[in-house]
């Protein structure tokens, strides 16, 4: 694996040393010999590749990658340039919109947020083509589970954002005296009206990052 640098290779020695790192390589090397995997194996760490560990100021978590064509690139929520934005980023946009009157981009890459200290950590970090949360038994959960510890540990004054049931049980992880925690409903159209349009987590993790005397995040893509 080539170098993810930015202070990610230091901090994440451990677990890739891991026996059980092993096996998700072991695993990971299978299934992209005989199936169509997302995200491409190059793409697989882009969310640290984008985002050196002295620049996180906020972590959004996702769940696994968007499993059809084109769509994942190692960033959660996010897709290729040109490609149609799924349902969960269009009601990201609309919340964006009401909360801090950016209007709602028509490109669904948000490398731009990983550049500018958003960290976009998927939970599991690969999936099968067309089989939703088909890689989320083989390991990847300890692996974001010790890595979303290790940033709790190693950082200060972080934004942890948390959307839906598989972010928010995280909240063990991190430590709420050194950061933020904002939680809410997913995104999705299933429970975007429950709860998570008027959420304002765009406006409140700037907010939070101006009060401990950090730049805030430009959320204009």
């Amino acid at each position: 694996m080539k170098p993810l640098q930015g202070g990610w290779d230091e901090l994440l020695s451990g677990l890739f040393s891991d026996e059980r790192y092993l096996k998700i390589r072991e695993f990971l090397k299978y299934e992209y010999t005989h199936y169509v995997v997302y995200p491409d194996m190059y793409d697989l760490f882009n969310c640290f590749r984008y985002t050196p560990l002295k620049n996180v100021k906020a972590v959004i978590l996702g769940q696994d990658p968007y499993h059809e064509p084109n769509q994942a690139h190692g960033l959660c929520f996010s897709v290729k340039k040109g490609v149609a934005l799924p349902p969960s980023l269009q009601n990201i946009y609309k919340e964006i919109e009401s909360d801090v009157n950016i209007k709602e981009p028509a490109c669904g890459d948000l490398t731009k947020w990983a550049q500018e200290g958003v960290l976009l950590l998927n939970t599991t970090l690969t999936v099968r083509e067309h089989h939703a949360n088909s890689h989320s038994k083989c390991g990847w959960a300890w692996f974001t589970d010790s890595v979303i510890k290790l940033i709790s540990e190693n950082t200060q004054n972080t934004v942890f954002i948390l959307w839906g049931g598989n972010a928010r049980s995280k909240v063990p992880l991190i430590d709420a005296d050194k950061h933020c925690i904002l939680q809410s409903v997913h995104p999705s159209p299933l429970s975007a009206y429950n709860g998570f349009f008027g959420c304002k987590h765009f406006s409140k993790t700037n907010d939070y990052l101006v009060k401990h005397g950090k730049t805030p995040i430009d959320w204009q893509l």
